[in-house]
């Protein structure tokens, strides 16, 4: 006790202004973690950069539906079907409309009655002037009897007149009696072709009224509805000209514009291959049938008529085709159909197979094919890719499945 008493204990206090290591030694560890932290970010980043660095850089096709006559075409042009026998049919009177007996898509032959106007007063002018025709006809027949009378007593007067048993004056009066009939005859057979002129044209009016077809063909268009007004080229205000428009199917032509660069190389009866925007897997045998001789100075093309060798029941006026020009000799026949193909530059071989690479999320995929027929510069593929794929042309030998890659620009 006393000892304990004896102790210095004056040294033991504590110093305020004495840094404090513990708390020092953890700021430094912090440093250095986030130091270390930076130098991996930036190793990653430089790895990051060189593997994209390192990327190959392809050209790229597509895989797609087509033709040899598309891939041997000299030369293709866009333009549209149209019936080169076309008429809107109307009628050559004014009359309202009372019977309309098509529709759009009735066919129809030449000759055969769409149509008739109201009637009846050129009905009623025709039977009128069909009654004057028959009172100029009685008219001739009393007039051929007092002919004949008269042309008797002539001759009796004239006989009387040798044997001086009359006088000169009753003969002047059986001789003028004759030539008087002789001209009610002439003028009675006048007024009888007098009124056959206005029966004709009565019936010509008449037959105005009936609105006919002017060839075989198929309704395209129902301009007019019954109980409307119809005039010829609907010159009066509310009326209608024609009443429906007929085409003749078996004229229909596409009619494309050629580049007047271009025209040079298209001649009359050059085979072609047409295709419908409507139904793209079609192909239509047609040849070059006319080259219009003038050229579109607006779009500096030459109109280019081409007809179809054979064609089926959906092909319609108007539609929107695509037409290969093709040499001679290579026609395409009418049920070809498009195959899948790709360009002939993608095809490689890795052992011993014919494989293309395709571009599948980002990578290049090394896809085995089966290969078909040759159509110019692509080649048709049987098995093995799919319409609308992208893959690459003439691929490097060290590319492979898994493989990044850039596109050149």
């Amino acid at each position: 006790m006393s000892e304990t008493q004896n102790t210095d204990l004056s040294f033991l206090k504590i110093n305020r202004n004495e840094p404090n290591k513990t708390t020092g030694n953890s700021r430094n560890k912090i440093i250095l973690s986030i130091f270390v932290a930076l130098i991996i970010i930036a190793i990653g980043s430089f790895f990051a950069v060189s593997s994209g660095s390192s990327s190959e850089k392809v050209e790229l096709g597509t895989v797609a539906l087509t033709t040899s006559g598309q891939e041997s075409a000299i030369l293709s042009a866009s333009g549209y079907i149209v019936a080169q026998r076309k008429a809107a049919v109307a009628s050559k009177g004014t009359g309202r409309l009372e019977f309309l007996g098509v529709i759009e898509g009735d066919r129809v032959k030449t000759g055969e009655i769409i149509g008739r106007l109201e009637r009846r007063d050129v009905e009623a002018s025709l039977g009128q002037v069909k009654a004057n025709l028959s009172v100029a006809k009685a008219t001739l027949e009393s007039m051929k009897a007092e002919l004949e009378d008269a042309s008797a007593s002539f001759e009796r007067q004239k006989t009387l007149f040798a044997q001086n048993s009359i006088s000169r004056a009753e003969y002047d009066g059986a001789n003028a009696r004759y030539k008087r009939a002789v001209a009610g005859v002439t003028s009675a057979e006048a007024s009888i072709k007098f009124a056959e002129a206005n029966v004709n044209a009565s019936e010509v009016q008449l037959e105005y009224t009936l609105i006919r077809a002017p060839f075989d063909g198929v309704v395209l268009t129902k301009n007019a509805n019954v109980g409307e007004v119809i005039s010829p080229f609907g010159a009066a205000a509310g009326s209608r000209g024609a009443i429906v428009t007929i085409a003749d199917m078996s004229s229909l032509e596409v009619e494309a514009d050629v580049s007047e660069s271009n025209i040079e190389k298209i001649k009359e009866g050059m085979p072609c291959e047409i295709t419908l925007d409507a139904y793209p897997e079609k192909r239509y045998s047609g040849f070059v049938n006319k080259i219009v001789p003038t050229a579109d100075r607006a779009k500096a093309t030459v109109l280019t008529k081409v007809r179809f060798k054979e064609r089926d029941e959906r092909v319609l006026p108007e539609m929107r085709a695509k037409v290969n020009f093709l040499k001679e000799g290579n026609q395409q026949t009418q049920n070809s159909a498009p195959k899948i193909s790709v360009p002939a530059s993608a095809i490689t071989t890795r052992n011993g197979q014919k494989v293309v690479f395709v571009v599948k999320d980002e990578v290049l995929v090394e896809t085995a094919v089966t290969l078909g027929e040759v159509m110019g510069n692509r080649i048709e593929v049987k098995q093995g890719v799919t319409a609308g794929q992208k893959v690459v042309l003439h691929p490097a030998e060290n590319l492979s499945t898994g493989t990044r890659f850039t596109t050149e620009k």
